[in-house]
């Protein structure tokens, strides 16, 4: 070999090498502008008008350092309709929990309509909490499930929508015929799924996790949305979604809000990417759950506050898989499922409910107010 051909091969793979080496730094440097901008300032906050209010020392959420467990309290709304600066109540609440010596996560859904005290704003629903700030909706988590929240991830269900077509949708089994009309709001909340495995895109998806006119009403719909999540994190790190995520990030950035910082996701990235996932929860539990009448108002209470929080700790420390527990939500909403397969087709009027809807105001609220109260 010559002298001349041997510097050609080297200089060929130093400029593959380079080239790696450039495309990488993009790689990151893109998804770090990305993940740079989730933190909200000023008037991009959605809570910028709640902001001063939550100034005080007393009102910060915990630090985590990195060895302890880590709790995310994820939230969902729906702003669509309202003014810049208004704040819905959450449709969905979820908190993440991450242990980063057993390297187990779990996954706890709260139920809407569970009716607590709010620290300082007397008793109401949860999903109201957020209205006062993120911080207020973590503390209220927190001493709700007696853990403490380091954390929480806002976003708008437009960036859930934003987040599936980005991995280019999921492969789904949807367990039942999903029907919804509502001429009160011009069809836009309308749920039209079929029973079976299928390709959920992004507004299919919506429907799916957001559907909750059966007997069980909010308590298959938060199974549904746990599942679903628990999908869609598993496309998530697939490899065609790692590649794309920069893309990814672009997308759903204008719809997120958090409090994590660039090192808090490094650091939680590398423990959640080490975890894996033990089970998952309802919150409160059916044998800790009651129904009350407030106001007029069909809520849910919880029979013993300490007893959610032993429940809690509970699942977190038990070594069986919190899943195969009788406690929990998936039997009972498991037990009458095939019952309500036809009950789902039923919801097809202009905002009714159907033959138990526990977890909704009473009477027959217009399908918005159904969602987003």
């Amino acid at each position: 070999m010559t002298k001349r051909t041997k510097r050609t091969i080297i200089w060929s793979i130093t400029g593959v090498l380079v080239a790696i080496a450039a495309v990488a730094a993009y790689y990151f440097i893109a998804i770090y502008n990305q993940v740079d901008k989730f933190q909200k300032k000023g008037e991009e906050s959605p809570f910028y008008n709640v902001q001063p209010v939550e100034t005080k020392k007393e009102a910060e959420p915990p630090k985590w350092e990195g060895t302890e467990r880590v709790n995310i309290l994820l939230m969902g709304v729906d702003a669509r309709g309202l003014k810049k600066g208004e704040i819905p109540r959450s449709d969905t609440m979820m908190v993440a929990s991450v242990d980063p010596v057993e390297k187990k996560a779990y996954l706890f859904s709260i139920m809407r309509d569970t009716y607590i005290k709010i620290p300082g704003h007397g008793s109401d629903r949860i999903n109201a909490a957020i209205t006062y700030g993120p911080n207020k909706a973590m503390e209220t988590v927190s001493e709700l499930l007696g853990i403490p929240i380091q954390y929480y991830v806002y976003t708008d269900f437009q960036g859930f929508i934003e987040l599936v077509d980005a991995i280019g949708g999921v492969d789904f089994y949807v367990e039942k015929d999903m029907r919804y009309t509502s001429k009160a709001d011009n069809h836009e909340y309308d749920i039209n799924l079929k029973k079976g495995q299928q390709h959920l895109d992004g507004n299919s998806a919506l429907q799916y996790v957001r559907f909750r006119h059966d007997a069980l009403s909010d308590y298959t719909r938060t199974e549904r949305q746990r599942n679903f999540l628990k999908a869609v994190a598993e496309k998530m790190i697939s490899t065609t979604s790692i590649m794309k995520l920069p893309s990814i990030l672009e997308k759903v950035n204008p719809y997120i809000d958090t409090n994590l910082t660039i090192n808090d996701m490094w650091k939680l990235a590398t423990v959640a990417y080490d975890s894996k996932m033990s089970g998952s929860e309802q919150i409160p539990p059916m044998k800790l759950l009651v129904e009350k009448n407030i106001g007029g108002s069909e809520v849910l209470g919880v029979r013993d506050d300490d007893e959610l929080k032993q429940f809690v700790q509970d699942v977190l420390t038990s070594p069986e898989e919190p899943g195969d527990a009788t406690d929990g939500s998936s039997d009972p909403a498991e037990s009458v499922d095939a019952s309500n397969e036809t009950s789902a087709g039923e919801a097809t009027s202009t905002g009714s409910g159907t033959s138990k809807n526990t977890g909704s105001s009473s009477g027959s609220p217009p399908a918005t107010e159904a969602y987003r109260n």
